[in-house]
This record gives structure tokens, C-alpha cells and sequence, in this order.
């Protein structure tokens, strides 16, 4: 079994109604359970908006903290879901699921081989 991150993007902005905000949680809290009882889910959650990061880069000896994304875009990172599956097709097809229940992109990424043991 490999484990795949399924990153949300959405757009900036304040949050959205609840009237296009409390269908979508339902439907993203359904295929929360769904993945949880087919064994497929470790990890995930939502993250707080984009002005609440703090970048820690290094420089020479130090390292400097900025507030703020480490990238500047029309889009963020929301949240994300760590599932654990046999092949990329099976991460895909959860991957997919996850976009129609959020209405927004998903990046479908596998952890390194490394990472992995």
C-alpha cells in the first residue's frame, strides 16, 4: 500500500455562504466516513486561511520568519486528505470523488519511495 496526499485548492476569498458551504461540508464529512470504513483514510483536515502562515527560510546561519503563503496566487491551499492505497488509479478515482464533493481542484500526489520505508 502507498500513501497519496489529496491536496484541496481554493480560491481566495472570505468563506462562502452557507447556503454553498453547509452541502458541500456534508458531502465532504460523507466521503470522510466512506474512506474511513473502506480503510483507505490516515489523515486530513482543513487549514486555517493563507494570512495565518508563517514561512521559515533559511539564510546563512539563521533562519528568518515572514509572515504569510510561502507563494503569492489567486488560489491556496485549504486542506488536505493522507489516504492509503494499493495504486495511483485507486488514489485517482478517491481523488476524484473528493473534487465533485468539494467542487474544487484536487492534487493527487504520492508520497516519495523513501518517505515510505
Amino acid at each position: 500500500m502507498k500513501h497519496y496526499l489529496l491536496s484541496v485548492y481554493q480560491p481566495d476569498g472570505g468563506t462562502p455562504p452557507p447556503e454553498i458551504l453547509e452541502p458541500v461540508m456534508r458531502d465532504v464529512d460523507a466521503l470522510n466516513r466512506e474512506m474511513t470504513e473502506a480503510g483507505v483514510w490516515v489523515f486530513g483536515g482543513g487549514l486555517d486561511a493563507p494570512e495565518t502562515a508563517t514561512v521559515l527560510r533559511p539564510e546563512g546561519d539563521d533562519v528568518l520568519a515572514v509572515d504569510g503563503p510561502y507563494v503569492e496566487g489567486e488560489e491556496h491551499l485549504g486542506g488536505f486528505t493522507v489516504i492509503t492505497v494499493p495504486d495511483r488509479d485507486t488514489a485517482l478515482a478517491w481523488g476524484r470523488r473528493l473534487a465533485r464533493a468539494t467542487t474544487l481542484p484536487i492534487e493527487v500526489r504520492p508520497f516519495d519511495a523513501v518517505a515510505e520505508g
